[in-house]
Formats: C-alpha cells, structure tokens, sequence
C-alpha cells in the first residue's frame, strides 16, 4: 500500500512512539489521525505536524471507554470517508511484582486494580480500536491494515505480569484477525519492541542505564524512528499479514 492520501489512525499519537510513527507516515503523504486522552498534548502535536505540511487531526478519546471509541470512529468516518490504516500503540506500564515476600511471610501484592487497568488500555482498548477500524474498512471498502504494537515482553518478564500479559495477547488477536479479516481484503501486523531510548530511558542513573544498553546485543538503545521504520514496512508490503517484526537488537529476555 502506498501511504500518500492514506488515511491512518494512530492511538496514543500525540507523544512518544506515536508521534514518531505519525512523522515518519506522514512525511510519506499520509492523513494523519491521532487519538489520545490527553487533549491539549494532541492539539499541539498536531499543530507542530501541520507546521511541517503534514495532514493531521486529533480526536480525545478514552480507548477503554467503548461508547468513545465507537463515536470516535463514527466520527473519523463521517470526516474522512475512509480508514486505510491503524496502528494501536496506545498503552501503559503499571510494573511490580505478583508479591513480595520475606522469612515466609508476604509483604505486598499485586492489586487487582493494577493489574486491571494495565490491561484494560493495551489489551481492551486495542481490541475495541481494532474491531471498529475494520467495521469501517469494511463499510468503507477500504483493504486496510491493521497494526498492534507488542513488546518484547509478551514473552514474560520479572515484575511485569500485567503488561506481559497483555502485549501477549495483543500480538494473538493480531494473528487471529488476519484470517478472520482477510476475506475483505484486511491485512494486520505485529511490531514488537525491546528496550527504546524514550524519557524514561533519558531520565535513568548513567550506571542502570548502560546495563540495559549492556544486556543488548548491537550495543545501544532502540529508537523511535526505526520502531515507525518496521511500522511503514507493514504498510506497505501487501504480502504481510499475521507475522511479527521484533525490533529489540536482538536482546531476549
């Protein structure tokens, strides 16, 4: 698929890896549009884009929320007539350990409520966010894509069993839907990142940060750009569809 005068959704786009996805399509010609809770960071990000000549609109919406998420993309079909791509890649990290323990006796658990909400945004709302990007793909007649960003942690990590957990399942119900929507024409795709130079990454003690750099194999932290680089990749294969692409500089965990 060519990305000029394509529609694509980006969930979580107004910062981070969404804004880099958004900047690498756009400057491809994309349409850009980018959903987030955060409405007045969405309004700027979207203004700093049109300063540079890329199309982009932003909806507030809450992905856990079904309601906003069916009138969200209610709306971006009644506005753009079409849905050519989406990339869910909003998501949040709550880590800490199933429970600590010491001389026998449990000190501290995993609460239900941060576990819960950890997978109502990545697992919950990339389901919600899928299912109503291809109803309108398929209304619109639109032979999309549809992309889910995993983690290198879907493979199980310490302190991570909410987040592990859902970047699991986000990374299944892609394969899943690529034979369930295929039959109109729908591709999906999976990009699991490792460990990616972002705030949390800048704001680390020099010593905890070289052990993470330490730990992967080319020697340096992930950026961005090439997270959106194997995004674009996906887009634009048309004979990708239910596969994962790990960009974590060959570290495993």
């Amino acid at each position: 698929m060519e990305l000029k005068d394509r529609v694509v959704v980006i969930t979580g786009g107004a910062r981070g890896l969404g804004l880099a996805m958004a900047e690498r399509l756009g400057s491809q010609g994309a349409r850009l549009v980018l959903l987030d809770i955060q409405a007045e960071i969405l309004d700027e990000t979207c203004q700093a884009l049109a300063a540079k000549g890329m199309d982009a609109k932003g909806y507030q919406v809450n992905i856990t929320d079904e309601a906003q998420v069916e009138q969200t993309f209610a709306a971006i079909k009644a506005d753009f007539g079409a849905l050519d791509v989406l990339v869910n890649n909003a998501g949040i990290l709550m880590d800490g350990m199933l429970i600590k323990a010491r001389d026998g006796q449990v000190s501290a658990k995993m609460s239900l409520e941060q576990f819960q909400r950890v997978i109502d945004v990545n697992l919950t709302g990339t389901f919600l966010c899928g299912r109503e990007a291809a109803a309108v793909m398929v209304e619109t007649g639109s032979r999309g894509v549809i992309i889910n960003i995993s983690s290198l942690a879907r493979a199980g990590n310490i302190g991570q069993t909410n987040y592990s957990a859902s970047k699991a399942a986000v990374a299944t119900m892609a394969v899943g839907w690529s034979r369930e929507l295929s039959r109109y024409g729908i591709r999906t795709g999976v990009v699991a990142p490792g460990v990616i130079k972002t705030e949390m990454t800048d704001a680390m003690k020099p010593e905890a940060l070289q052990r993470l750099v330490d730990m992967v194999p080319v020697g340096r932290l992930g950026l961005a750009e090439e997270v959106a680089q194997a995004v674009e990749f996906i887009v634009a294969n048309d004979y990708f569809s239910g596969r994962c692409i790990e960009v974590d500089g060959g570290i495993r965990l």
